[in-house]
C-alpha cells in the first residue's frame, strides 16, 4: 500500500530497473543455450587444398601411402654442381663504397660483392669468376676473379 503514494518519476526508475533485470536474466538464459551446444558443432575440417571447412572429407576421397615411401630428413640436394665456380658479370660496383652485385650466368641471380671478396680489381661489365658463400644478409660472391 505504501506504493500508492510513489511519484511518477519513482514508478519510471523502478520500471527501467524491472525491464534491464529482466533483460540481463535472458541474456543469461541465452548464454546458457549457447553452452549447451556438443563439442562436434566446434569441429573444423581441413580439406586437401589446406582450406578449413565445416563438413567432414569424403572417405572415398582417401588415397593409401606406404611408410616407406616417405623420407624422413633433410632432402639431399640434386642440383649441386661439382664444380663450385661459377661465371657472371658485374651489373654494378662502387669504388668508393666497396660493394656491387655480380650476376650470375647459369642462374640470372643477383649476388652481392664487397671489394674484401675481390682478388682483381672489378667494374661495371668485367666478366668475373667466383664461388657462392654466405654473406651477413644472403648468398654472396666470394674468391671473385676476372675471367681470362
Amino acid at each position: 500500500m505504501g506504493r500508492s503514494q510513489e511519484s511518477f518519476n519513482k514508478k519510471n526508475v523502478r520500471n527501467k530497473k524491472e525491464k534491464k533485470r529482466k533483460e540481463k536474466e535472458e541474456k543469461r538464459m541465452a548464454r546458457k543455450e549457447a553452452e549447451k551446444k556438443s563439442p562436434d558443432d566446434m569441429i573444423a575440417y581441413v580439406d586437401e587444398h589446406g582450406r578449413i571447412t565445416d563438413a567432414p572429407p569424403d572417405p572415398s576421397d582417401k588415397e593409401e601411402i606406404d611408410a616407406e615411401d616417405i623420407e624422413l630428413g633433410v632432402p639431399t640436394r640434386d642440383e649441386e654442381d661439382d664444380n663450385p665456380v661459377r661465371k657472371g658479370t658485374v651489373s654494378f660496383f662502387n669504388d668508393a663504397k666497396g660493394y656491387g652485385f655480380i650476376k650470375d650466368l647459369e642462374t640470372k641471380q643477383n649476388l652481392f660483392v664487397h671489394i674484401n671478396n675481390c682478388h682483381d680489381e672489378i667494374k661495371e661489365g668485367n666478366m668475373v669468376t667466383f664461388e657462392i658463400g654466405a654473406g651477413q644478409k644472403g648468398p654472396a660472391a666470394m674468391n671473385v676473379k676476372l675471367h681470362k
